[in-house]
């Protein structure tokens, strides 16, 4: 069957040359990318098993299938299947023109502010050091460069300041990939790298795009390069002001609205699109928009994973090997042959390894960061990789560049790209890790690993009840503490009659989320992840379809707060409903006691009955959280078993625990949660003849006016989650939250009526 395929490639091939002798054709279309698409995965992959970057593979692949190697070897092949017609090339540089756009999109997508933010004294000594070492390097070579080889000896200025930055920029792709790959991402020193690349890349397209305005117009125009200066400042900072929160509400529009398959996807494109136009119009190239609008895309609250993945595959899969393939086409190796280009691409690996080296170093120093630190960013920081290409590959289409200077600038790419993630592993591996740093990444492990922390949008079922209104307090205060984008349904309260005007109501249940998050907000953590939380409320008629509907465009968790709640130890049908329709995890909340009476501005204190299960473990997460929003307090309550006395105590942070117990054991456990919200928690050991009625006793003399209890729900037609819930359910005095963190049902049945009313007869009250 593989001896089949040669003959049928070759057997294509003679019926595209006969059918390209009548003008563009679209079988050699198709060919080029199957075969670039074939060379580029195979190569990508041999890189990534040897420890490369894979788009070097992809590079690799264009040059083997160019003049320097297939059209050395079989020059009818090449020329055959990568035809010079200006008409045939139109079509596959048409691909690589979008590729760019996509490219530069995805990478824009990667850049990830938090980390700049995190090391921003460090990185930007770095990132600037690092930067104008190597382009005064670069523009001196471009001065000294003799006239044949300039594209246009008169645009001698132009090719020298591009030149300049073509030297001076890391590819944050490669950096952040190799630093990844070797652990050292979450490392002070490997975000310092990562932050630095960040920084380098939207310098470098700043000043890449106000560069290629002067290209376009021939020479430096004052008027045009001021025009090109405050144009890009102005589109910077609108992007980042107006431009964000209006990407956001365009990427949450597509989600909710539309039923047809990945609409998130075409908003990002026209986006995208509309973007790079901009630049376009202003004077400057169209990557600065492309890039500007992944970083404000990247940073969309409700940007889901799988959105994400389906973008990246089609991007990685398809556009990057068409477009690094056809960079590798158009290197022609073969120019080295000359002594003087050999000589040139020489000096520009080592212009460009020493210039970025010395500059990332001595940044590295300025920056407070040790010898060894400072060692590993001068070797992380010296990799091109596929920025560079670009740069390339845009400067030869303009003119900037002729083909032997694309050539060495391609080379310089991968000499210093595949040089580095070994440098880099050697200077990483020098580097011990301090205390601080240890402590550091164990929390953000923890918070990668947390229910909380990776709960990315919350969905909110209330009515006017009390209950409705306790639930938004609550969902505002964690929405706000944690930057967690939030949409309130709001059914009409038919207990209470009906209501002369839903909207009115929903907008007082909007105020009461939102006062709470401003609450929240004040309280959250000193390093929020995003915007304060989006809210958005609408009216809906009291039907459960609308939640089932609403879940399909991606929540994390879902609050329930409507009246009736229950009917003793049973939940009433409706919040069955709800939790059915929903079919992910769901939170409870009943109202009771003081909060009946006022629902803002009270400090939450706190009861959660932890039992070591995952379950409990969420909901003391949960309610540690809503406490860090309030200012309020937590209790841990574990009851155990045996004939032990009741005992409490209470830990200071970073106070000894002696390891007495399981029950300690559990304790301790969320103990050392609270300390990652900065929460203080106190614990409580008690036995008695049952759960219930030490949780009870609990609530009556530690004065508690909030219940938090991570529940699991068990088989059944009815919510049920067990007797010992069930029981606090019907006798609690205070208000009650159940967290549920693991779905009703795995198989929803969303239009089915569920039966609530038929008795438990295992349930009997103590």
């Amino acid at each position: 069957m593989l001896a089949a395929v040669p003959f049928f490639l070759v057997s294509m091939l003679a019926f595209a040359a006969e059918d390209a002798s009548r003008g563009p054709s679209g079988v050699i279309f198709l060919l080029q990318i199957i075969v670039l698409l074939a060379c580029g995965r195979l190569m990508g992959e041999v890189m990534q098993r040897i420890g490369q970057p894979p788009v070097m593979g992809q590079l690799i692949a264009g040059i083997l299938l160019g003049p320097s190697a297939l059209g050395a070897l079989w020059p009818g092949l090449q020329h055959t299947l990568f035809p010079t017609s200006p008409d045939q090339k139109a079509m596959i540089d048409a691909v690589a023109q979008l590729g760019i756009l996509l490219l530069l999109l995805l990478t824009g997508m990667e850049t990830d502010l938090a980390v700049v933010r995190r090391s921003r004294g460090a990185a930007f000594s770095v990132s600037f050091a690092g930067i104008i070492v190597p382009f005064l390097c670069g523009a001196l070579l471009g001065e000294l460069l003799p006239d044949t080889m300039l594209p246009n000896p008169e645009k001698r200025l132009i090719t020298t300041l591009f030149l300049g930055t073509a030297l001076s920029i890391s590819s944050v792709k490669i950096v952040a990939m190799v630093v990844r790959e070797v652990g050292f991402l979450r490392r002070t020193v490997g975000q310092v790298i990562v932050a630095a690349a960040i920084i380098d890349d939207t310098i470098g397209w700043i000043i890449m795009s106000v560069i290629f305005g002067l290209a376009l117009h021939g020479g430096v125009d004052l008027p045009t390069l001021a025009q090109s200066v405050i144009g890009t400042a102005i589109f910077l900072v609108l992007s980042f002001t107006i431009g964000r929160r209006l990407v956001f509400r365009v990427i949450r529009w597509a989600n909710d609205r539309f039923v047809s398959e990945v609409p998130v996807i075409t908003a990002i494109l026209m986006v995208t699109g509309l973007m790079a136009l901009t630049t376009d119009a202003i004077g400057v190239h169209t990557v600065l928009g492309a890039f500007i609008a992944g970083i404000l895309v990247g940073q969309s609250p409700i940007l889901t994973r799988h959105i994400d993945q389906a973008l990246r595959g089609l991007i990685v899969a398809l556009f990057m090997p068409v477009f690094f393939g056809l960079a590798g086409l158009t290197t022609n190796l073969t120019v080295l042959a000359s002594p003087g280009l050999l000589l040139l691409t020489f000096g520009l690996i080592v212009i460009a390894s020493l210039g970025k080296f010395s500059g990332a170093f001595l940044g590295g120093r300025v920056g407070g960061m040790s010898w060894a630190q400072s060692l590993a960013l001068g070797c992380g920081m010296n990799a091109r990789g596929s920025t560079e290409v670009i740069i390339a590959t845009i400067g030869l289409s303009m003119g900037v560049l002729n083909e032997s200077l694309f050539t060495t600038i391609v080379a310089m790419a991968v000499v210093t790209t595949m040089s580095m993630p070994p440098m880099l592993r050697w200077a990483l591996a020098r580097l011990p890790l301090s205390p601080e740093e240890a402590a550091r990444l164990e929390r953000e492990e923890f918070e990668a690993k947390g229910f909380v922390p990776n709960i990315e949008r919350l969905l909110v079922a209330v009515d006017a009840s009390r209950s409705g209104r306790f639930t938004a307090r609550l969902v505002g205060l964690l929405a706000g503490a944690r930057r967690i984008a939030t949409t309130v349904i709001h059914f009409d309260y038919e207990a209470a009659g009906p209501l002369s005007d839903g909207t009115w109501q929903a907008e007082r249940t909007k105020a009461v989320v939102k006062e709470g998050a401003e609450e929240g907000d004040d309280a959250g953590p000193e390093e929020p992840r995003g915007d304060p939380a989006e809210i958005a409320t609408r009216v809906e008629k009291p039907s459960e379809e609308v939640i089932g509907v609403e879940a399909k465009k991606g929540y994390g968790l879902l609050f329930i707060g409507r009246e009736p709640a229950s009917e003793g130890d049973t939940f009433h049908e409706q919040i069955t409903r709800s939790a059915t329709e929903f079919a992910g995890p769901f939170a409870i909340v009943i109202a009771r006691g003081i909060d009946r009476l006022e629902t803002l501005g009270t400090s939450l204190k706190i009861l959660v009955p932890v039992t070591g299960t995952t379950a409990s473990r969420h909901g003391a997460e949960l309610a540690i959280a809503l406490a860090q929003a309030s200012q309020g307090s937590v209790t841990a309550l574990h009851v155990a078993s045996g004939e032990r006395r009741a005992r409490s105590w209470q830990r200071h942070v970073g106070a000894a625990l002696a390891p007495a117990s399981s029950a300690d054991a559990v304790i301790r456990e969320i103990v050392r949660l609270g300390d990652h919200y900065g929460v203080e928690v106190k614990g409580a050991v008690r036995s008695t003849r049952t759960p219930q009625e030490a949780i009870l006793r609990q609530l009556e003399i530690g004065g508690h006016n909030l219940l938090v209890m991570g529940v699991s729900p068990r088989p059944g037609d009815e919510l049920f989650f067990g007797e010992v819930p069930a029981e606090l359910l019907a006798r609690a005095e205070c208000s009650v939250l159940f967290v549920a963190s693991e779905p009703l049902s795995s198989e929803p049945e969303p239009h089915k009526p569920l039966t609530t009313k038929e008795p438990r007869a295992a349930l009997h009250h103590s």
